[in-house]
This record gives C-alpha cells, structure tokens and sequence, in this order.
C-alpha cells in the first residue's frame, strides 16, 4: 500500500518564520516603504508572497508594488535566511523524516512558498534528498487553502487520499488536507494558535515533531 505524508514548510519542517519577518521589513526599508509590526507580518505567513504583501500594505494584488515587493523578497530571502538555514531545522524533523521514510511512507511537501525558494530552502537545509515531490505555490492555479496542491501531490506519487496525510502549522495547511479526503496534523510549534488550529478541526494536533511522526503512523 502506497502511503504518504505531506509537509509545509515554514512554520513546520524550518523555523523560517522568523527570517520571514526579519526579510519582509528588510523589503520594506530597500523600497523606502512604511515599516509593518512583526506581527501583522507573521499573520500572513500561510500565503502566496504575492497575496502576503498586498494584504500587508492594503492594495490589491496587481499593484506594481506588489510584484517589485515579492522580487525584491526572493534576493534578500536567499541572503537573509538560506545561510542560516540548518539552524532553523525544527528539534526532531531530520530523524524523524527518516523514520518515517524507513516505515515506507513517501514523502512530500505543499508550501505557499514558490517552487524556487522551497527548493533553495530545502537544499540549503539539508532536507531535499528526503521529499520525492515538492509542490510550490506558482505550480498551481489555487494554492492553500484550496486542495490543489495536496491533489497534485497525490497524482504524483499515486497514493490515495485516504493513505495520506498533511502536516502543517496553519489552518491554510488543515483546510487543504480536508478539501483534498485527507488526515490533518496541526502543530503548535509554528505560527498558529492552538485555538486557531482548532478551529479547522485537525484529525491530530501535536506539540513536536516526535509527536508529529506518532500521529502520521496513526492517521494512515
């Protein structure tokens, strides 16, 4: 039987969040844009860049802006957090792949993050070589929330939805997983509350990725 686990990535596999928000301000003082509190920021994480910064600075999504935002983004993100990038490797996440891999489970990851910054964000991770399949948010017409990207996955790999599960640290990551037919584990390690995880009503919420590979094992 063909399983899988789907991962996000920031907030979830790599403590990314914080290099996030210290690469938005980063943007926002090279466009000689008004400065954001980090935690209006740190709301947005979960989104497509794009959707992220237009939310920040109320305009719509076409603005000019936006895009010059999300291009300038892609540099100083490499600069800021790809060197940093095995430090912010979540307690657990380098074992636990592997255990999770030795039991036969296919790996995966669904992330807002476009293709080329998973990819960078992975490699530079020393997390790459564990995931079959990595979808971005710039390979689909409707990224997370909408189970789009969890459905390519599946396509992908041939697994079923009722083998497979999804693992993220925002109700954006449970909402694909259930519009997709698959389990959900919410993890409270990242950017959103527990209260705010409930709300999506995950199948399994864990406090650490020890917890998170026990609760993959049980959903399939």
């Amino acid at each position: 039987m063909n399983r899988c686990a789907i991962f996000d990535l920031d907030g979830t596999l790599v403590d990314s969040p914080r290099g996030i928000v210290t690469t938005f301000a980063a943007v926002f003082v090279q466009l000689d844009l008004p400065t954001v509190d980090s935690a209006t920021i740190r709301g947005t994480i979960g989104l497509p860049l794009p959707s992220a910064f237009a939310k920040v600075l109320g305009l719509p999504e076409d603005e000019p802006v936006v895009a010059r935002c999300v291009e300038v983004y892609q540099s100083t993100f490499r600069k800021i957090v790809l060197p940093m990038a095995t430090q912010l490797v979540f307690p657990g996440v380098y074992d636990g792949l592997q255990a999770l891999r030795e039991d036969g489970f296919r790996l995966a990851v669904a992330t807002s993050k476009f293709i080329v910054n998973a990819e960078a964000l992975l490699t530079a991770a020393g997390l790459r070589e564990e995931f079959s399949v990595v979808v971005g948010a710039d390979q689909v017409a409707k990224p997370k929330p909408d189970p789009e990207s969890g459905l390519l996955v599946l396509r992908k790999l041939g697994v079923a939805p009722g083998n497979a599960v999804m693992v993220g640290d925002t109700t954006h990551d449970i909402h694909m997983a259930h519009g997709a037919g698959m389990s959900s584990v919410g993890v409270t390690y990242g950017v959103h509350s527990v209260d705010q995880l409930l709300s999506a009503n995950p199948t399994w919420l864990v406090d650490s990725f020890t917890g998170v590979v026990a609760a993959v094992r049980e959903c399939t």
